[in-house]
């Protein structure tokens, strides 16, 4: 693998965002662009969607996987929770670090997520400068220092 070159052969690394909230979708993409994020943005707005895009059901089948996934807890349709479970039971999925993206900062939601096998837990900022912060350093540790698996 090249340098630059994503576990799906893409030269930009494909950062899945699990987002049902469009304004937080926005800001993402917002904070994300003000980071230098090299990244080519895949966005999901429900808990079934991410799954039919994961497992490329009928009309995801071009839906490239993502070298990482940041998932929000409460979606539509299917909890993130279920979701984060659902990733990391799959096999040809669980590699994929699952980072939970959330506004709760309850010690049960933490528990459960890890005892899911999230790769991290990261209480969504508030305001876009801290937000910028924290996605410079998922893009400094996860595509910088971190070494990603390739798909199963």
């Amino acid at each position: 693998m090249q340098p630059n070159e994503s576990a799906n052969g893409r030269n930009k690394p494909v950062l899945m965002l699990v987002e049902d909230n469009l304004a937080d979708v926005r800001l993402a993409q917002e904070v994300l662009r003000l980071a230098a994020f090299a990244h080519e943005l895949v966005i999901a707005r429900d808990g079934e969607q991410v799954l039919r895009m994961l497992r490329r059901a009928p009309g995801y089948e071009a839906t490239p996987l993502p070298a990482l996934i940041l998932l929000d807890l409460n979606l539509p349709r299917r909890d993130g929770r279920e979701v984060l479970r659902e990733i990391k039971q799959d096999p040809r999925l669980r590699r994929i670090p699952v980072l939970v993206l959330s506004t709760s900062k309850s010690s049960a939601d933490v528990n459960d997520c890890y005892d899911a096998h999230a790769n991290a837990y990261l209480t969504k900022p508030v305001d876009i400068a801290e937000f910028a912060h924290l996605a410079e350093l998922i893009r400094d540790f996860w595509f910088g220092m971190a070494q990603l698996p390739r798909p199963a």
